[in-house]
């Protein structure tokens, strides 16, 4: 990459990078002590600027990077990944929005805790939630590494390594100092930029190809090497029935886990009331819902115009599709259009990062010191105590993250999430939809429900081709798998649920049904709602 780009793309990165930490500096120098101001940000955001923030957490380097990828790669299969993303939000708009809104305080644990004994419940879900948050941010750092590596001309492991450092120091910094109120005011200015780009590379395709969307479609069929198999199921999913009950669970993943990730539960809490998390979710399918329908044409553009091949040699994965379209759009390499648009693509991308990393560490930090450390200490009455050790578990989080990232550096970004969707939909929504909808749950079978999901799914992704046995794998050299499935949803989410039913049937305690008329009452109304 020519030394324009560098500079320039550089410079946009420090730019966003010098505004969100004034960001976070100025809105550090309000209340700090307080556990409803760092989880919550004092629940004083509106609908519209919480809308905007869900859609900056959900719209990741998965999406932004990983999905253009992937329909560059395989077409009609890749576009797969943006459906179930989008169809994903009306699950959370029909089921859970309002309710969790109404039965929590700041994390999952709260919502389940409500009607049964505390300390084991939380400490399962808590542990539920940080496994499912270290996952995610795999995603996003392998993201930034495959980033920086295309603009920095290298791929050396190095220059991957520190790019990682550099990413989870800044979200260390994020979450530390300025809590949800900084977290979510970063999230509003990377959503509007990243809609901003998103709609300027989307109306540039089309202008090349004149509106006309069957032009772009049979020239992305000729530069992707495939044919018309292309545009049909089936190039990635539909080789042998293994492939396509990979895709039925890669599907059942996307659509079930989206209700169960902890970065977008805790917005919820950042609104006054369950009207205004209901207006902010459906603020948030607007936007997602656009975007999601853009990087369709992102990734046909990508292949039509860079082609497939030139897309797979600058990275195997393709999460290097989109900032190489923005390079071809401008002009080609070494044009000032092109240097001026691609750098802006970059750090529209890296700034996407940097945005999710902060949420997703700061909702994990959240259930450590929420769940885990209030639990086990027994220190619910010291929210000062409780804010400190978030803080601390903000930089843990960060280093077995850095750590993970480093092995998983070849893997796509958005196959990365859809591991995260899948322990998400096993182990945390089957306790979340019982917990609000079945009165004889009990205690057992919501801490059966959570590890009978977790357990499962992170063991059949340890023996499925993701690890070994395949020259993707993070270990190529080596082979144990056992399961033939990359994703483990079609076997760990009804686990989860048969867990939990199994736990309450066979549990003899006896559930409280003033707990849980008290808190369907509250779920439904709002009624005793903090």
């Amino acid at each position: 990459m020519s030394g324009d780009h560098q500079t320039l793309a550089l410079v946009l990165f420090s730019a966003f990078v010098a505004v969100t930490l004034g960001i976070t500096t100025w809105v550090s120098r309000g209340r700090r002590g307080s556990a409803e101001e760092f989880y919550a940000g004092g629940r004083l955001f509106s609908p519209m600027e919480n809308g905007f923030a869900i859609a900056g957490d959900y719209m990741s380097a998965a999406s932004f990077l990983g999905i253009s990828g992937l329909i560059a790669l395989f077409g009609y299969d890749g576009m797969l990944y943006s459906v179930g993303f989008l169809v994903a939000w009306l699950v959370v708009l029909l089921l859970v929005a309002e309710l969790v809104r109404n039965c929590g305080r700041f994390t999952l644990a709260d919502v389940v805790a409500a009607r049964m004994r505390e300390r084991p419940v939380r400490i399962a879900a808590g542990t539920s939630s940080v496994t499912v948050s270290v996952l995610y941010l795999v995603a996003q750092m392998v993201g930034a590494g495959s980033l920086v590596a295309l603009l920095l001309g290298s791929t050396s492991a190095a220059a991957r390594t520190w790019t990682v450092i550099g990413v989870g120091a800044l979200m260390v910094v994020y979450v530390s100092l300025g809590g949800m109120r900084a977290t979510t005011w970063i999230q509003i200015v990377k959503a509007v930029l990243l809609m901003a780009g998103a709609v300027t590379l989307t109306v540039l395709v089309l202008v090349r190809f004149h509106g006309d969307v069957n032009a772009l479609l049979n020239t992305a069929v000729a530069h992707s090497g495939h044919g018309e198999e292309f545009l049909a199921p089936g190039l990635k999913y539909g080789g042998d029935w293994t492939a396509r009950f990979d895709f039925i669970s890669l599907g059942l993943a996307l659509v079930l886990g989206t209700a169960g990730l902890p970065h977008i539960l805790s917005r919820f809490y950042t609104v006054p009331t369950a009207r205004a998390a209901r207006r902010s979710v459906v603020w948030s399918i607007g936007l997602i819902g656009g975007f999601y329908l853009m990087t369709i044409v992102l990734g046909f553009g990508a292949a039509a115009l860079v082609g497939s091949d030139a897309v797979r040699a600058s990275n195997p994965a393709g999460n290097t599709a989109v900032p190489l379209l923005a390079l071809d759009l401008g002009g080609g390499a070494g044009s000032t259009g092109g240097t001026v648009l691609f750098a802006v693509v970059a750090a529209i991308a890296f700034a996407t990062i940097l945005a999710v990393v902060a949420g997703i560490t700061l909702a994990s930090s959240a259930s450590v010191a929420h769940d885990l450390y209030a639990s086990l200490r027994r220190a619910r009455g010291e929210p000062r105590g409780e804010v400190a050790v978030a803080r601390t578990a903000a930089a843990g989080i960060g280093a077995v993250a850095i750590g993970l990232s480093l092995l998983a550096q070849e893997l796509n970004v958005a196959f990365l999430v859809g591991l995260a969707f899948a322990v998400a939909a096993s182990a945390n929504l089957p306790v979340l939809l019982y917990s609000l909808f079945w009165r004889g749950f009990t205690t057992r079978g919501a801490v059966w429900s959570v590890y009978g999901g977790l357990v499962p799914a992170l063991l059949l992704v340890v023996v499925s081709p993701v690890v070994s046995g395949s020259p993707e794998a993070l270990f190529p050299g080596l082979d144990f798998h056992l399961f033939p499935l990359q994703n483990p949803g079609l076997v760990s989410i009804p686990l989860g649920f048969l867990a939990g039913w199994i736990g309450t049937v066979t549990s003899h305690e006896e559930p409280d049904e003033a707990k849980h008329a008290q808190a369907e009452v509250r779920s439904l109304t709002g009624a005793g709602a903090v």
